[in-house]
């Protein structure tokens, strides 16, 4: 086999980070035997005229090979950088092209020099994705059998693709996609502002610059340090999107207002539950479309962005015949995206080269269960040997099975703007908790989770944030997942709801009955995770979580309703877990 630089596990190669299977043992995969070629600022032409551009790294043979597109709103100039950022998510060129696979990595319209305007998952972005597969499959490089790759919004613009149905593509390997941009801009009526408007700015920012800096021999440098062994094994523990949050001298810097400040605001305030303008940007009623082979999984841990979509992916795809899906634990996807390669391989040499990798073999579903050792499997989900127990927030702040006596709990909100120099020591608190005793055993938790809140308010509109928690013996909490409710968008589509998964459709605005006990059923992300014996379980309940006191899984806060209020909570609320026999 000649002696090719790539990337991979091997000795020899350079080391990619995160986990690359799923604890499969896979046959016939390709090997890296090409040498690798690329060319820059390729013109991709739309129907419309518009033209998108793309970079093409390919075998240097001069020959025909199944195509890998990755296309997102991000730099495709810095996608083989290194860098561990949110945005850096086409996958590894180095790993894929070795392997005899052309990588396609393309701008959307209105980013980093393609024509157009930037529409944020619009049906044009949907049609652009179309016209970009027909494309790469009939280039001379192209054997017409196409694949598209890459996370995050790059899995995004898989799903788009495969709703549209353009012939040349075979399979995709969405992992931790947004099919739903309602369900990650805005949570049940609470807008994740601090992933949105940092996000909005970056891209913003990064889509004014050009060449001259992208393409520069500083950032050629940087490319080099930043993949010198030492230095990107540093990386592997990196949470990119947890980052972006967390960039706030985003919001300092300049970009042009066009049109990233009109999809700012379109979000933040002038479409504040769902119409038209979410319904464009939705893709689960165009899922029932997609017949090609597609992958989908996640890592446990981004519950407030991507977790949510991989399982109404997966309810949705009625028609695509191999439906996969990889659940994987903490740092399962660092950034830069590098995990599950050889899983990619194993997929993508089934599907567009023909070759039996074993990938198909064994059930359909694997899974980390995070604090346990090594992948599981079902052949369901949910998994059947779960069952919901229901636990009584207690008005003693127990979190229970039994609610030995009714009573109540009170914290208050207060909005901005209220002229006062600090809190009161009389004040209500402003979050509740409730916590399990330590277990006298370990328990595993795997699937939707539903909190049952009965609650009073003295404000027509409020918001609920719900955390659940794995408190150890030192009392140090790690956040599990998070449930989030505008209570005036608080209507349940009873028809499609389960016990401990309840459907809101956000499309009604109903104020809350001052004073009235209502009772709000909220979804909490569907998780897992085995609890040790010793350990406790606690659910965080409070109105604004913009405070540092309050727990923000990767740092994702939302914008406050505003209002002032008590809330009270009755403890013939309950919170349904699903809990494995």
């Amino acid at each position: 086999m000649p002696n090719v630089p790539s990337s991979g596990i091997e000795s020899g190669q350079r080391r990619l980070n995160g986990p690359q299977t799923t604890g499969r043992e896979y046959r016939n995969l390709s090997q890296p035997i090409h040498a690798m070629a690329h060319e820059d600022d390729v013109a991709v032409p739309m129907r419309d005229g518009v033209i998108l551009l793309a970079d093409v790294h390919h075998p240097a043979e001069p020959g025909r090979y199944p195509v890998l597109v990755a296309a997102s709103p991000y730099p495709r100039q810095i996608q083989n950088l290194g860098a561990p950022a949110g945005f850096i998510e086409a996958g590894a060129s180095d790993f894929f092209v070795p392997r005899g696979y052309v990588h396609v990595i393309a701008n959307c319209r209105g980013t980093s020099g393609s024509g157009g305007s930037f529409g944020f998952f619009d049906g044009q972005e949907r049609r652009d994705m179309y016209d970009l597969v027909e494309w790469a499959g009939q280039q001379p490089w192209s054997n017409g059998n196409v694949g598209m790759i890459g996370i995050s919004y790059f899995a995004g613009t898989q799903m788009e693709a495969a709703v549209e149905r353009p012939p040349h593509l075979k399979a995709i390997m969405p992992i931790a996609g947004t099919f739903d941009l309602y369900e990650s801009a805005t949570h049940h009526g609470l807008m994740s502002s601090s992933f949105v408007t940092p996000f909005l700015f970056m891209i913003g920012m990064t889509s004014g610059q050009t060449n001259k800096f992208w393409r520069s021999k500083l950032l050629d440098a940087v490319r080099g340090l930043l993949l010198s062994p030492g230095i990107h094994k540093k990386f592997e523990m990196a949470n990119g999107e947890a980052a972006i949050a967390g960039l706030k001298v985003l919001l300092k810097l300049r970009h042009d207002p066009h049109p990233w400040d009109d999809l700012w605001r379109a979000i933040a305030a002038e479409h504040p539950f769902r119409d038209s303008w979410w319904e464009e940007r939705n893709l689960l009623s165009l899922l029932d479309r997609v017949e090609v082979p597609v992958y989908l999984g996640c890592d446990w841990q981004n519950v407030p962005l991507h977790l949510p979509h991989t399982f109404t992916a997966y309810e949705r795809l009625t028609n695509s015949k191999h439906v996969r899906v990889a659940m994987m634990g903490e740092h399962g996807l660092a950034w830069p995206w590098e995990s599950l390669h050889i899983e990619a391989i194993a997929w993508f040499d089934h599907w567009l080269k023909g070759q039996d990798t074993g990938i198909l073999d064994g059930p359909h579903f694997r899974y980390i269960l995070p604090e346990a050792e090594g992948w599981r499997t079902t052949d369901a989900w949910p998994i059947r040997e779960a069952v919901h127990h229901a636990y009584a927030l207690r008005s003693d702040g127990a979190l229970a099975e039994g609610e030995p006596e009714a009573g109540s709990r009170t914290y208050m909100n207060l909005g901005a703007g209220l002229n006062r120099p600090r809190a009161s020591e009389t004040d209500p608190p402003s979050s509740l908790q409730w916590t399990t005793p330590p277990l006298p055993h370990a328990l595993d938790l795997i699937g939707p989770v539903e909190l049952q809140l009965d609650a009073a308010c003295t404000a027509p509109d409020t918001a609920f944030i719900a955390v659940l928690q794995d408190v150890d013996e030192n009392e140090k909490a790690i956040d599990v997942t998070a449930g989030y409710l505008r209570a005036s968008l608080r209507e349940v589509d009873e028809a499609a709801s389960k016990l401990g998964a309840p459907v809101l459709p956000c499309r009604t605005f109903d104020t809350v009955s001052i004073g009235e006990k209502l009772r709000y059923r909220i979804p909490l992300v569907p998780n897992a995770r085995h609890f040790c014996a010793g350990h406790m379980l606690r659910l965080v309940l409070t109105t604004d979580d913009q405070s540092a006191d309050i727990p923000a899984l990767l740092g994702f806060r939302h914008a406050s309703i505003g209002t002032s209020s008590f809330n009270t909570i009755f403890s013939s609320s309950r919170l349904l877990l699903p809990i494995l026999r």
